[in-house]
């Protein structure tokens, strides 16, 4: 743990909106003005609400679609337009986190609220972001396309923050901070008291990307988004939920945030197979719980199985359903296992990875089968 005066000494560094006179966190002040000035795309379905038995708004297809819907109790044409706020899926997100509405974005996955952010919040070709390699690669990309300056504050060799590092790398034009906890590819949650030390004294927006939080010990940071004006939290569909093919998101923030993303976003961003095959999906509350329970199990079975074998180097602590694992020769024994037909990642030239693969967690069948074929394998 971090002595207190150096937590002082650390946090007197980040360029603060305090510091500059400005007595709370302004939002306003962040966002690009073509976005503050923005008038947002309104559908026909925004300037509808009720129940209606002639539609004749949108210029759909009247007569119908040559494809139905039918998922369990639900049964109908493709001709309309989905919810372009998605209200249903929203409540019962909010059901479940318990979190209001107003403070839920939906996405075509994070990577949608990913580049949102940036063209809310971003000056293209002026503004920065900071990203904490090794970590999710779709910052930098997104980053990329919208010709945003990143810069890199490297973990610890702890995959840790390096609280001065980040501290140093602010600026006047730091907009946004990354923060992957669980870390992808790393595996292991981000320490939350030096998360609430980058919210306190950070004035731009922080975002917790917690895609994998469902396996971790530590606790959510999506119900501290009304303490927090600064902060957003990503979440997903894709891992415990076992719903990647939808390609459906998450973010938790502020309403007025998610106010600006609601009007950045495409009006119709998810469509309404996914939404309907989303709200079934979340009927499964306890069998997802199920499932992450054996996948955690599994997760500490594979680490010890691991961790025996004469090619394993290291295996790191993980929050998340994969394992980042470091081996002799890994880009050899990576080439090997795909001859076995087991596919693994290779991030052994990942700066802060090298060396090492990474692991998802598979069914029983399948870790036993990756065992099985390192035991085997003769380098």
């Amino acid at each position: 743990m971090m002595p207190e005066d150096n937590i002082n000494d650390l946090t007197s560094s980040l360029p603060s909106e305090r510091a500059q006179g400005r007595e709370v966190f302004n939002l306003e002040y962040l966002v690009r003005e073509n976005i503050r000035t923005l008038a947002p795309y309104t559908t026909a379905r925004h300037e509808f609400t009720g129940e209606a038995s002639v539609m004749l708004d949108a210029n759909e297809n009247s007569i119908g679609s040559p494809v139905t819907l039918d998922i369990g109790d639900v049964h109908e044409s493709l001709n309309r337009y989905p919810d372009p706020l998605q209200m249903e899926f929203k409540k019962r997100i909010s059901e479940i986190k318990g979190i209001p509405v107003e403070n839920i974005f939906a996405g075509n996955g994070s990577d949608e609220a990913i580049d949102v952010l940036m063209r809310i919040f971003c000056e293209p070709g002026v503004d920065n972001i900071i990203t904490l390699p090794p970590t999710y690669g779709m910052y930098s990309v997104s980053a990329a396309i919208n010709n945003i300056k990143v810069k890199e504050v490297p973990l610890t060799s702890e995959y840790q923050m390096d609280i001065q590092a980040i501290a140093d790398a602010v600026d006047d034009y730091t907009k946004l901070i990354f923060i992957c906890s669980p870390n992808n590819p790393t595996g292991n949650s981000i320490n939350r008291q030096d998360i609430e030390i980058i919210l306190n004294n950070f004035d731009g927006i922080v975002v917790i990307d917690e895609a994998y939080i469902n396996y971790a010990r530590q606790k959510t940071f999506s119900q501290e988004v009304s303490a927090y004006p600064n902060l957003v939290v990503m979440q997903t569909l894709s891992k415990a939920w076992g719903l990647a093919a939808l390609r459906l998101g998450l973010a938790f923030a502020g309403k007025e945030i998610i106010s600006l993303m609601n009007h950045v976003k495409y009006p119709y961003n998810i469509n309404e197979a996914t939404q309907q095959l989303a709200l079934r999906g979340l009927k499964n509350v306890m069998q997802v719980n199920e499932w992450t329970k054996k996948t955690v199990a599994q997760r500490d079975w594979l680490e010890k199985e691991l961790d025996q074998l004469p090619l394993t180097e290291k295996v790191f602590p993980s929050d998340a359903n994969f394992l980042l694992v470091k081996m002799t020769k890994a880009p050899d024994v990576f080439t090997y296992l795909q001859t076995r037909g087991i596919i693994v990642r290779n991030r052994s030239t990942t700066r802060g990875c090298e060396g090492c693969l990474r692991i998802t967690v598979g069914t029983k069948e399948e870790n036993q089968k990756l065992i099985e074929a390192l035991k085997n394998y003769n380098n």
